[in-house]
């Protein structure tokens, strides 16, 4: 199954876990977008052409990254002139990966996630502090560091002026 949808003034050609850099989007990393754009829609057997849109399409994406494009230079130049200008530029991206294409009518499948480690570490550690807490900080082994000597002063100021030279005769 595939799709085509289009976001940021370009159309692109969709199928389930690709991964693709587009305009960039609002959204955090991690996060849900859905595309109802969808001007295609294939599902093996029957092709369904939008006008301009494809009626109750969807296509749902994981955001992977919110990042930089590689730089493009932009260089002019007019000969026997003496005029030439160099500029960089780095366009803005959203990498994501589709998860689902959904067909009018068909009903999301609902997506469980595993646990990230971020998730599975939270509780436990909000357990560990209510079952023990630490005790008082023990001493240190280190002595205290020594404290450091006292800036030096500036030196006197020496006279503006000198004075000339003695003259040869």
């Amino acid at each position: 199954m595939y799709a085509v949808i289009r976001t940021g003034g370009k159309q692109y050609k969709v199928a389930e876990n690709d991964v693709l850099a587009i305009e960039r989007l609002d959204g955090e990393k991690d996060g849900v977008l859905s595309f109802s754009n969808v001007l295609v829609l294939h599902d093996g057997n029957d092709i369904q052409i939008g006008a301009p849109f494809v009626e109750g399409a969807v296509v749902t994406a994981d955001i992977l990254a919110q990042s930089r494009a590689d730089k493009i230079i932009v260089f002019k130049k007019k000969r026997r002139q003496g005029y030439r200008r160099k500029k960089g530029h780095r366009q803005l991206e959203t990498v994501i990966r589709i998860t689902a294409i959904l067909a009018a009518g068909a009903k999301k499948a609902t997506v469980k996630r595993a646990a990230s480690k971020e998730d599975t570490a939270k509780p436990a550690a909000e357990a560990a502090p209510a079952a023990d807490k630490p005790a008082a900080k023990a001493s240190p082994d280190k002595p205290p560091a020594a404290k450091k000597p006292a800036a030096k002063k500036a030196p006197a100021e020496k006279p503006a002026t000198r004075e000339p030279a003695e003259q040869k005769d």
